[in-house]
C-alpha cells in the first residue's frame, strides 16, 4: 500500500484525506493540530495522524523517507525547505501553491532523482491552468492563434448567503484574502503593458456578467504577464487573469487601503478603540468619523464602503484590545470576526476562461470555458473540494505510474490535465465549454 504524507490539516485538507483513503492508500497527517487531523481520519484504519511543528525538520526528513509521496498544503513559505527534504530521499512531491523561482532551480537535479515535483494543482492555480490549456492546445491543433485570452475566478459566498455590505464571506485562508489585497497587479491588454500599483488595483474594475449568477465586479490578479510563456502563447496581444468580487468589495478594500487599514508596521494601540484606530489612520479628528471620510479632499468613498466599515464596527467606542501590532492584524481580525461563512451557508466557485482564437483564411471565434459550483454545508465547501480534490487526483495517478513526468512542473501538459479534468468532471467539477461563438462576446 502506497504512503501519503500530508503536511497540514487546514481548511482545504479534509476532501484530499477522503479521496485518498476511499481510493485505498495510507495516509499519515503531519500537523501541529493534532485534534483536527483525528476528525479527519475518523478511525479510518489506513489513516494515522502525527503532531508536528514546522521547525522540526528532522522529523520531517524521518516521515518523508518513511513515505511514497509528500503533499505540502503548509504556508508557501514552507514549500522549498520540504522540496529538498523531498529531493534528498528521492520521494515525490504535489503542492496547490504557485512555482517559487527556488523551486523551479531544483528542477534539473529532481529530474536526476528520478522523482517529480508538480505544483499550482487546486483551484487558482490549477483547474485554470488545466482547463485552459484544454482549450489553448484544441485550438494550436487547429492551426490556430490565441489572441486574446481572459481568465476570470473567484470563491465567493452563494448568492443566498451574500447579506452583508461587503458582499463577501471567508470559506479559506483569511489571512491570505486579505493579505493578497495589498497586492499590485500587472497585465497585458491590446498589447500594452499595464502596470497597477498597489493602492489602486481595486480602481482598476470592470463588471461582467456571469451566467446563473449575474453581474460580479472584476479586478487584476497579480502577474498576468508571466503566464504568455508558461501557456505557450507568444504575440497574443490579451493576457488578463482577473478575480471575481460581488458588489462591495472593491470599494471597501480600495477605502481601506486609501486611508492605511491593512498596512504593516507595528504600532502600540494600546487601550484604542477602533474609532480612534481609523481616525489616526486616516489623519483624522474622529469626532463625525463618517463624515469626515466622506468629505476628505481626494478620497471620495462611496456610500457602500462606508456602509461597510461602519458594519465591521470600525466607527465604534469599543476599545480593540490591542497591544504592539499592525493595521492589519486589526482589521483583518475583524474581517474574520463578522464574515466567516456560516456552517449551514453554501460558498460557490466561479470560473470564465474566454478566448478570442483566429485561423488562417481569416476565421476568428470566441471559445469560453465556465464553471460554477457550490459547496454542501454538511459535507464540503466547494473552494476545499476544487483545490484538494486536483491535489489528491495528481497524488494517485502519480503513484499508479498515469503521470510518468520527472521534474518541476505546473499542470499545463495534456498527459497532467486530460486525466485530471477527466475525473473532475466525474466528481461534478466541470468546465463547460463552448466553441464558435461571436467575437463581440470577447471582453472589451
Amino acid at each position: 500500500m502506497k504512503k501519503v504524507l500530508i503536511l497540514g490539516a487546514g481548511l482545504v485538507s479534509k476532501p484530499m484525506v477522503e479521496y485518498l483513503l476511499e481510493e485505498g492508500f495510507e495516509v499519515i497527517i503531519a500537523t501541529r493540530t493534532k485534534d483536527k487531523a483525528d476528525k479527519l481520519i475518523n478511525g479510518h484504519p489506513n489513516g494515522k495522524t502525527v503532531g508536528w511543528m514546522t521547525e522540526d525538520m528532522d522529523s520531517l526528513s524521518d516521515m518523508v523517507r518513511g513515505s511514497d509521496l509528500t503533499v505540502s498544503l503548509l504556508p508557501y513559505r514552507y514549500h522549498v525547505d520540504v522540496a529538498k527534504i523531498c529531493l534528498k530521499h528521492h520521494k515525490h512531491l504535489v503542492t496547490t501553491s504557485y512555482v517559487k523561482p527556488e523551486m523551479q532551480e531544483l528542477d534539473a537535479e529532481v529530474r536526476k532523482a528520478g522523482i517529480i515535483f508538480l505544483n499550482e494543482v487546486g483551484l487558482d492555480p490549477g483547474i485554470d491552468h488545466m482547463s485552459a490549456m484544454r482549450i489553448i492546445d484544441n485550438v494550436h491543433n487547429k492551426g490556430g492563434k490565441i489572441e486574446e485570452f481572459y481568465s476570470l475566478c473567484g470563491a465567493l459566498p452563494a448568492p443566498e448567503a451574500c447579506n452583508n455590505p461587503m458582499g463577501y464571506k471567508f470559506s479559506w485562508s483569511p489571512k491570505g484574502v486579505v493579505l493578497a489585497s495589498r497586492n499590485g497587479a500587472t497585465y497585458l491588454k491590446h498589447g500594452k503593458i499595464v502596470n497597477i500599483e498597489p493602492i489602486d488595483l481595486f480602481k482598476d474594475r470592470f463588471t461582467h456578467y456571469f451566467p446563473g449568477i449575474g453581474d460580479m465586479e472584476v479586478y487584476p490578479n497579480r502577474d498576468s504577464v508571466s503566464y504568455v510563456d508558461i501557456y505557450g502563447l507568444k504575440g497574443i496581444s490579451t493576457m488578463y487573469r482577473g478575480t471575481y468580487r460581488f458588489k462591495g468589495w472593491c470599494e471597501t478594500l480600495d477605502l481601506m487601503k486609501a486611508i492605511n487599514l491593512i498596512d504593516d508596521g507595528d504600532h502600540d494601540y494600546t487601550g484604542k478603540t477602533y474609532k480612534q484606530f481609523v481616525a489616526e489612520r486616516a489623519g483624522l479628528t474622529g469626532k463625525d468619523l463618517r463624515s469626515e471620510l466622506k468629505n476628505k479632499p481626494g478620497l471620495n468613498p462611496t456610500k457602500t464602503a462606508l456602509d461597510s466599515l461602519e458594519w465591521l464596527g470600525l466607527f465604534t467606542d469599543k476599545v480593540m484590545g490591542y497591544g504592539l501590532t499592525s493595521p492589519y492584524e486589526i482589521t483583518s481580525d475583524l474581517m474574520i470576526k463578522m464574515m466567516w461563512l456560516e456552517e449551514n451557508e453554501r460558498d460557490m466557485v466561479v470560473m470564465q476562461h474566454l478566448f478570442l482564437a483566429s485561423y488562417p483564411g481569416g476565421k476568428q471565434e470566441v471559445v469560453s470555458s465556465r464553471m460554477l459550483d457550490f459547496g454542501t454545508p454538511a459535507t464540503n465547501t466547494s473552494i476545499a473540494r476544487t483545490v484538494a480534490l486536483p491535489a489528491a487526483m495528481a497524488v494517485k495517478m502519480i503513484l499508479t505510474d498515469r503521470i510518468k513526468l520527472r521534474g518541476v512542473y505546473r499542470p499545463v501538459l495534456p498527459e497532467i490535465y486530460n486525466p485530471i479534468l477527466d475525473e473532475l468532471a466525474l466528481n461534478g467539477i466541470k468546465m463547460e465549454e463552448e466553441y464558435n461563438l461571436p467575437v463581440d462576446m470577447i471582453i472589451k
